[in-house]
């Protein structure tokens, strides 16, 4: 007997294989090109802010504290005498608001302002840096306090001791220096305030919202559109 003819299996596809109605497999696209320059936009001003912020902070709050510590020489003894940074200089103080001031002021102005404030924002911090190193080994207010209490001009101190808040200063000046230069790299793209109320190139305000239909059932209010010129029946 002749064996019977035997059917080929049929091989099913493996899962590996791909289907061509199957979809193709969806990549993350990257960012755009407009999307990446807003991100980092948005990134160097939040830097700004935050740095602008801290630095102006930190020169205020020093300028408050005290510098430096000596003795004025009695006949009675030693009198103990202290200078803040205020009484040493008053650059980082007066400087830390200026500061503040041009970082609020960044958001107000555009293109060659923006750029002139910016600058203004990096020479504060530059200021607030060289007053407190100049600052820190200064004893001029020491001895004019020691002149007060001892009554005669040019008393000495001495043990004079220097406390580490003119290198704090100094650091809240490095930090608005890094807003300012943030702000001349990256302040052409970060935004500004609305400019509802800016006037058009011609000197006229922009366009001015329709006043609101009069209400018929109140006298005063025909009368008033009366007033005006405007027909209240239409």
């Amino acid at each position: 007997m002749s064996a019977a003819p035997q059917t080929p299996a049929t091989t099913e596809p493996s899962d590996a294989t791909e289907s061509p109605d199957a979809a193709p497999s969806e990549t993350a696209a990257p960012p755009s090109g407009p999307a990446r320059t807003a991100g980092g936009a948005r990134r160097s001003l939040a830097l700004a802010l935050l740095t602008g912020a801290a630095g102006a902070g930190l020169a205020l709050l020093a300028s408050g504290r005290t510098w430096a510590r000596g003795s004025a020489v009695l006949a009675q003894g030693e009198l103990p005498r202290t200078v803040t940074g205020a009484d040493v200089t008053g650059v980082p103080g007066a400087l830390a608001v200026v500061g503040l001031a041009a970082l609020v002021a960044v958001f107000a102005v555009r293109r060659a302002g923006r750029v002139a404030v910016a600058a203004l924002l990096a020479l504060s911090g530059t200021g607030i840096v060289v007053a407190a190193v100049l600052g820190n080994g200064d004893t001029s207010a020491l001895r004019e306090k020691a002149a007060t209490a001892v009554g005669l001009t040019g008393a000495d101190v001495h043990h004079v001791t220097h406390t580490g808040w003119p290198w704090v200063a100094a650091a809240g000046g490095l930090l608005l220096l890094v807003a300012g230069v943030l702000a001349l790299v990256h302040g052409r793209r970060w935004p500004a305030m609305s400019g509802r109320y800016e006037r058009t190139p011609g000197g006229a305000r922009g366009p001015r919202r329709a006043p609101a239909a009069p209400d018929l059932d109140r006298p005063e209010e025909i009368w008033k559109s009366l007033d005006r010129g405007e027909d209240p029946t239409r």
